[in-house]
């Protein structure tokens, strides 16, 4: 017996941006399903994103920041956006220093992936940051945060207290898998 859901194409007949943010679009595509019925999928299309693990000695770099949009107070390793024409390493040398005030002597790119496959269209990656300098920092204007570091032995547990964050869980193991904690 063939597996009908991978061998069919899953023709896009319809797709349709109803809105746009400014951060993100939304919207849906109206798709023809294996058995031969359509379904509109709906979608949120945010653009790549880069989540920095800095180790500087035996700590992580931690920003602890408001997140509006779960209304908590969140402890979580420094992200953002990647602009056009940088890499992930780019940004996340970028984000570290304008969140941080720390200078990174190197950045390299542990995991790229998609996130959320079943309603966004956004991609991360994970970077690792070493040899840290100050410098100074310099925050958008919608970033009110505190840089606070974290024993890389303690880094997971805090983590994953709530709110828990699922970028800084997913730098974190992918750091310690790659022997860099």
């Amino acid at each position: 017996m063939t597996d009908r859901a991978s061998t069919h194409e899953w023709p896009v007949l319809e797709s349709e941006t109803e809105y746009e943010t400014g951060w993100y679009d939304g919207g849906y595509d109206l798709v023809g399903q294996p058995d031969g019925s359509e379904k509109k999928y709906y979608w949120a299309e945010l653009p790549d994103a880069v989540v920095v693990v800095a180790r500087t000695g035996d700590d992580l770099v931690f920003v602890d920041q408001y997140r509006p949009a779960i209304r908590e107070q969140c402890l979580e390793l420094p992200a953002g956006i990647v602009e056009d024409g940088e890499s992930y390493s780019e940004a996340g040398a970028r984000e570290l220093r304008e969140e941080t005030g720390f200078d990174p002597a190197g950045v390299s790119l542990l995991e790229e992936f998609w996130c959320a496959t079943g309603v966004l269209r956004h991609r991360r990656g994970i970077v690792f940051a070493e040899g840290l300098e100050p410098v100074e920092r310099e925050l958008d204007d919608n970033e009110f945060l505190t840089v606070r570091t974290v024993p890389v032995e303690e880094a997971l547990d805090v983590a994953r207290r709530e709110p828990a964050n699922d970028a800084t869980i997913e730098g974190i193991l992918l750091a310690q898998a790659e022997g860099l904690l």
